[in-house]
């Protein structure tokens, strides 16, 4: 790679980490208001109430990126975890024809991308995530009840091809 190209992208590489570590939820520290990490953060894409009075923002870098974090405060909005739930583990711990679509939003956000195939009756959620820093998919079945039926990963393809002419 001629030294032009190279440093072009290295720059570009740097400014992109700088932009995306401005306020990273892992960097968050326990014990920290619930206030001071909304204002760094901004607003979540979803709040769930938790059983000890506490709440849970998820904060979704979907369509285009690839992590979730869960931000979990107690009763008197004071940070107790973060974590990061695009992976497998979480994936493999929805239950078929258990959980819901409303326990797929709560836990992972909006997907990247709703879609139908003629073989499944029902939506398809497809969120994108990395695992063991490959890019994958993962594709929840929602029937039309609101049921999850089974989840599927493919992998995310790193080229984008022309179309034929």
């Amino acid at each position: 790679m001629p030294l032009p190209r190279l440093r072009i992208l290295l720059t570009a590489s740097l400014l992109a980490l700088g932009l995306a570590g401005c306020m990273v939820p892992q960097w968050q520290k326990p014990g920290m208001p619930q206030a001071e990490v909304e204002k760094g953060m901004g607003k979540p894409t979803v709040v769930v109430p938790l059983p000890d009075g506490g709440q849970r923002l998820v904060y979704s870098q979907q369509p285009a990126g690839q992590q979730v974090y869960h931000m979990d405060f107690d009763a008197q909005q004071r940070l107790v975890r973060v974590e990061q739930v695009l992976d497998t583990a979480h994936f493999f711990a929805l239950r078929n024809g258990v959980d819901t679509q409303d326990a797929v939003y709560r836990e992972f956000g909006p997907p990247a991308k709703v879609e139908r195939v003629y073989s499944f009756k029902g939506d398809i959620w497809t969120y994108r995530f990395l695992d063991n820093t490959f890019a994958r998919r993962a594709h929840v079945h929602i029937d039309p009840q609101g049921v999850v039926q089974k989840v599927m990963f493919t992998d995310e393809s790193m080229y984008i091809r022309e179309p034929s002419r």
